[in-house]
């Protein structure tokens, strides 16, 4: 069938503050202010200032660094300005002239200003890399893993960045942020470089392309997977949320694009994205799939890659893991690999941790694991689970703390509709009381008339909903996927629904 015809990270891990490799023999170690006064486009002339470090974190300076102030959210960064010379900073960065008697840049952007200078420090990293940039509300980590797979299966040195953490080269950065702040990234790339790695698939958040942290890196290409309601906790509206995602596909970000057409911003994007190259099942795409077929087990389907034709077959389950290989078969072709080495690839990767991940069998029932926290992605887990539960499907799930309040109800009527019995738990509190949280959960599944219980500790609901299970039946654990922590006033505990519910099935 022609196109034309058709077109329409592991628990255990130790938890903590990401700690930058140390910059390799190739890496710029120091560089002269004068220098980063040209970069960042001052006029003014500092010809006798050494810098041997960049900093943006007041409690991490140290002497020799250059640090970068801004105003954030929440905290202002120019306020601790005075503190930087007793600890032997040099110089400042700052987004207008402070009361101190260190040297100062002054810029109209300090968050882009951080993210040029830490690429000219770090000797320009990413032009020894092909970095390919995953933005999406839902479907990025995936992708990112599948990618990965792919082309260790082309014989290619890789390396991820991103939710679950940043890997590459056998060595391993615990996760803090989906996309590293500019200093730890471009000295992550530059590390990465200097071990070989050739290929670099990094998720890029919508928060990350607001605060240019990838200011100044050409991709090789950007793929785009969906956008559904997220960070509304953040930013005003959907429109402004859209507008973030829609950064990385202008301005020369991008070399070429991967674009989802079944989604309405993708469908949007794909009209001014460079070289856009669209995967979809329902629009008109370049690259689509037939024939699928889903189970427990994973999901097979024929692949149409530019008009050739191959059966793949997924270790994971459910209708979005076809989109996400969708994506990434569509970008591995546009950089040369072959169509029989990206289904052995995508055949290769058994799974994703958190990610609608099999966390094990109880009295005949599956249970799986899922990062699903927007309503559109439990959405997706559930209805792909609900087709293939011979029994009864159950939902755990909770809402996270300081987010956006409004998907908690839209998360409970998804469930509802989808599950035959909910429990309602705690998720990442953070600093909400999680009995307000469930509340508001529950505002959208009373009105389906759904049994349901709620329990406010994690654990014990677990345990609890592994109890119920029968023989056919399918029990979600939604939420949190790979997290090894259940945030608390602050406070990060040792927490992960994989080892929970390992522990209660022996």
């Amino acid at each position: 069938m022609s196109a034309a015809a058709r077109r329409r990270p592991q628990a255990g891990r130790r938890l903590g503050r990401i700690m930058l490799p140390h910059v390799a023999a190739h890496g710029v170690k120091t560089m002269k202010l004068d220098q980063i006064a040209k970069i960042l486009g001052s006029g003014e002339s500092f010809p006798d200032v050494e810098i041997t470090g960049l900093c943006a974190d007041s409690r991490r300076a140290k002497s020799g660094d250059i640090f970068f102030c801004y105003k954030g959210s929440r905290f202002d960064s120019h306020s601790c300005a005075d503190k930087l010379p007793a600890a032997g900073v040099r110089a400042l960065v700052c987004e207008h002239r402070l009361d101190c008697p260190l040297p100062q840049i002054v810029v109209k952007d300090g968050r882009a200003a951080v993210a040029r200078a830490a690429r000219a420090f770090y000797g320009e990293a990413d032009r020894q890399l092909k970095i390919v940039a995953v933005t999406g509300t839902n479907g990025k980590t995936t992708t990112t893993y599948m990618l990965e797979s792919i082309f260790r299966a082309a014989g290619k040195e890789c390396g991820v960045i991103g939710t679950l953490g940043i890997s590459y080269a056998g060595r391993f950065i615990a996760p803090e942020l989906t996309t590293p702040d500019p200093i730890c990234l471009h000295s992550v790339l530059r590390d990465m470089a200097d071990c070989g790695v050739e290929y670099v698939f990094m998720e890029v958040s919508a928060h990350a392309l607001y605060f240019n942290k990838t200011e100044g890196i050409t991709f090789g290409a950007g793929i785009f997977t969906n956008c559904t309601q997220d960070h509304l906790d953040f930013f005003p509206d959907m429109p402004a949320y859209a507008a973030a995602k829609k950064k990385l596909f202008q301005g020369g970000r991008c070399l070429r694009s991967v674009i989802n057409s079944d989604d309405a911003l993708g469908r949007e994007i794909a009209r001014f994205a460079p070289s856009p190259s669209t995967y979809g099942l329902q629009n008109p795409a370049d690259v689509f799939a037939v024939d699928v077929e889903e189970s427990l087990d994973g999901v097979k389907f024929v692949l149409n890659l530019f008009d050739e034709l191959y059966e793949i077959e997924l270790c994971m389950t459910g209708m979005h893991n076809v989109y996400n290989a969708m994506a990434a078969a569509t970008c591995a072709r546009l950089f040369g690999v072959d169509i029989e080495v990206i289904a052995r690839g995508l055949a290769q990767l058994k799974s994703v941790p958190g990610r609608l991940e099999r966390a094990g069998c109880y009295n005949g029932a599956h249970i799986f694991v899922d990062f699903a926290h927007t309503p559109d992605g439990l959405e997706k887990s559930l209805s792909s689970l609900k087709k293939l539960c011979k029994g009864k499907l159950y939902c755990l799930f909770g809402c996270g703390g300081n987010r956006d309040r409004s998907k908690r109800p839209l998360m409970g009527a998804v469930a509802a509709k989808y599950a035959d019995f909910c429990i309602i738990t705690s998720d990442n509190p953070r600093y909400e009381d999680p009995y307000d949280i469930i509340r508001e959960i529950e505002e959208g599944v009373k009105p389906s008339g759904k049994a349901y219980v709620t329990v406010t500790d994690r654990e014990t609901a677990t345990a609890y909903a592994v109890n119920l299970l029968k023989e056919g039946d399918v029990l979600l654990v939604a939420g949190k996927g790979g997290e090894n922590y259940q945030e608390v006033m602050g406070i990060k505990h040792s927490y992960n629904d994989n080892t929970v519910i390992k522990n209660i099935i022996g």
